[in-house]
């Protein structure tokens, strides 16, 4: 009973704000149901790539033909992440082969250039949203707090048409005011979390696929050894 009696109780403090107020509280409330659908979404996003590192890698130190592995990977909805990495790696180096022209250091520069461009459009995708986590992390509890200013003074200027202020008469203005600051917290602090999480999340894919970068250059150049020797 008691906890039903608070609830509605801030629900009456709610409706009896001011305009300003209501619109400040609605701004955080749209901006933490945003955040916690970003939050879940990218979420599932980073969990989906680490698996997907974790079994190609697996499967990629396995399988000694770069033909066979691609045409493990040719579904579109495998075209993501560590793959994407490698299908444009593969594919730059089987075009760069076909001209006789070419040494071997062209080659692997060229294989190089390739795999810096897919590396850069995965981290985009890993940044993607972010910068909305930050920035609700880190305006939320001020607008919030500009709420709170305001009640406060349109309390206080409730206050002058009063002959005796008490306790009961100046304790329900300020409440008012003081849940817009602890919406925008509430707003804020998940934003954070999330973005600090995330961010190390991503830069640690981040470093796994330029590592990844580095063994796949690794293998073409011994390939590339490999035919050179045939070739004589």
């Amino acid at each position: 009973m008691q906890a039903t009696m608070d609830q509605m109780s801030v629900w009456m403090l709610i409706s009896h704000a001011s305009v300003l107020v209501k619109v400040v509280m609605l701004i955080l409330v749209l901006s933490s149901v945003v955040s916690w659908y970003l939050i879940v979404r990218h979420g599932m996003l980073l969990r989906g790539q680490e698996q997907l590192w974790n079994r190609f890698l697996k499967n990629f130190r396995q399988q000694k033909d770069l033909k066979l592995l691609q045409q493990d990977y040719q579904q579109p909805a495998q075209q993501k992440g560590v793959v994407s990495i490698f299908q444009h790696g593969v594919d730059e180096y089987h075009q760069l082969i076909k001209d006789e022209q070419l040494t071997t250091s062209d080659v692997i520069d060229g294989v190089e250039r390739r795999l810096l461009s897919s590396i850069s459009e995965e981290e985009e995708k890993l940044q993607q949203n972010l910068t909305f986590l930050a920035t609700v992390g880190s305006v939320s509890p001020y607008i919030g707090l500009f709420g709170t200013v305001w009640g406060i003074m349109n309390a206080f200027i409730g206050l002058s048409a009063v002959e005796q202020a008490t306790l009961n008469t100046v304790a329900p203005g300020i409440a008012e005011a003081l849940i817009a600051t602890a919406i925008g917290l509430f707003a804020a602090i998940p934003a954070v979390v999330a973005y600090n999480r995330f961010s190390a999340r991503a830069d640690k894919l981040s470093s796994r696929y330029y590592g990844f970068a580095n063994e796949l250059q690794t293998r073409i150049y011994r390939l590339l050894g490999h035919t050179e020797r045939t070739s004589r």
